[in-house]
Order: structure tokens, then C-alpha cells, then sequence
């Protein structure tokens, strides 16, 4: 269940819980700036060209820390036969053989979010009838990543990252899109990829 299989269908609570995580980040962001720790900003380009919009910021703990949040929200419906609609939040904590935003890291993430999908090309075979069912559901799970990241400027970096780990998915089976008669419910676990980017990074 990589980050970019999972999709959800937007109500008011969820949006002001995305309201209130959104108000969260932007007070860390401020008091990080305030204790002048680095702070970067990126984005996936990967998922950028896919038009899965995602955002990611990390602050420096120290010499050898960083943590990392990384947002992924795609609200999209393609067509009246497909739609991929995905929230994810994956917090991570690394930990930097050389100096912090240089070089190489490790990792341990948590992840969670909900989804919605139908008629869709999924990575990994977390269900294998998407084609012809909707799913519904949300999925928690953490796992442990490598990355690298290079310097290009004095504010631009560039970063790749891979990730493994699990994944608790609920989830609710339909017929069709907005309509059909729920088939069935449960449950899955997934153990495989969970992480996979290639970031491009602003340092302030």
C-alpha cells in the first residue's frame, strides 16, 4: 500500500481536522524559525507529474536529527468511471550519518490516512478487482526508510528515499462510483513498500 494507492471521500469533520493539522505545521514552522533551526520545504516530483499534489516539511533536531512530515492530498475525480482520491499523513524521524540535510539518513515513519478508489491501476495488489469495485476505507501502519540527499545550491537539495513497512487497511467494497450496494467490509495487512520519492527540497 504505497503512499499514492490510497484515497477518501471528504467530509466536514475531515476538513477541519485537515484545517487543524494545517494550523499545527504552520505554528511549528513559525517557532522552528523563531529557535532558527534549518527548516526545508519539497515535493515529490514523481507524484508531481502524476498530479498528486503533496508537501513535505523538515526541521533540524540537532546535529543528527531531523523530523520530517509529509502530506499527500489528492481530491481528484478523472472521469464518471475512475476517480483516486487519497489523504496521507507520514511523519518521520531520521537520523543523518554525516550533517543534517547532507548526505546519507535513516529512518522510522508512521502513516495514516483514508481513500477512495475505483477503476484505477494500483501498485502492489493491495486489491486486485479495483477495476470493476470501489473501495473506501483508512489504513495506519509505520515502517523504517534509507534516503540520500545531495546539495545543489546553497538552498536547493535534491533527495531520494525508499521505504518498507506495514499497513492496518479497513475497507468497504461497492459496486460502482457514488452509487452501488456495499458487497462487503474487512480488513487487510500489507507488509511491502511504504516510502518512495524523489524530493526536490528548499532549504530557508
Amino acid at each position: 500500500m504505497y503512499s499514492f494507492i490510497f484515497m477518501l471521500e471528504i467530509n466536514y469533520g475531515l476538513k477541519l481536522r485537515i484545517y487543524k493539522r494545517l494550523r499545527a505545521v504552520i505554528v511549528l514552522l513559525c517557532v522552528a524559525c523563531a529557535s532558527h533551526a534549518q527548516v526545508a520545504l519539497k515535493t515529490n516530483l514523481p507524484l508531481d507529474a502524476l498530479l498528486m499534489p503533496n508537501l513535505a516539511m523538515e526541521i533540524g533536531l540537532g546535529k543528527k536529527f531531523t523530523a520530517d512530515l509529509t502530506g499527500y492530498y489528492t481530491p481528484f475525480k478523472h472521469s464518471d468511471t475512475k476517480q483516486h482520491k487519497l489523504l496521507m499523513i507520514q511523519p518521520e524521524l531520521r537520523y543523518w550519518l554525516c550533517d543534517t540535510f547532507n548526505g546519507h539518513f535513516f529512518g522510522l515513519h508512521l502513516m495514516g490516512g483514508a481513500y477512495n478508489t475505483w477503476n484505477v491501476d494500483m501498485p502492489f495488489g493491495v486489491f486486485d478487482d479495483v477495476d470493476k469495485y470501489r473501495y473506501k476505507g483508512r489504513f495506519y501502519g509505520a515502517g523504517i526508510s534509507y534516503g540520500y540527499q545531495h546539495i545543489l545550491s546553497e538552498h536547493w537539495n535534491i533527495e531520494g528515499t525508499i521505504g518498507l513497512g506495514y499497513n492496518y487497511v479497513t475497507y468497504k467494497k461497492y459496486d460502482c462510483g457514488d452509487c452501488g450496494e456495499q458487497r462487503d467490509k474487512g480488513n487487510k495487512n500489507y507488509l511491502g513498500p511504504t516510502k518512495l520519492a524523489l524530493n526536490l527540497v528548499y532549504l530557508f
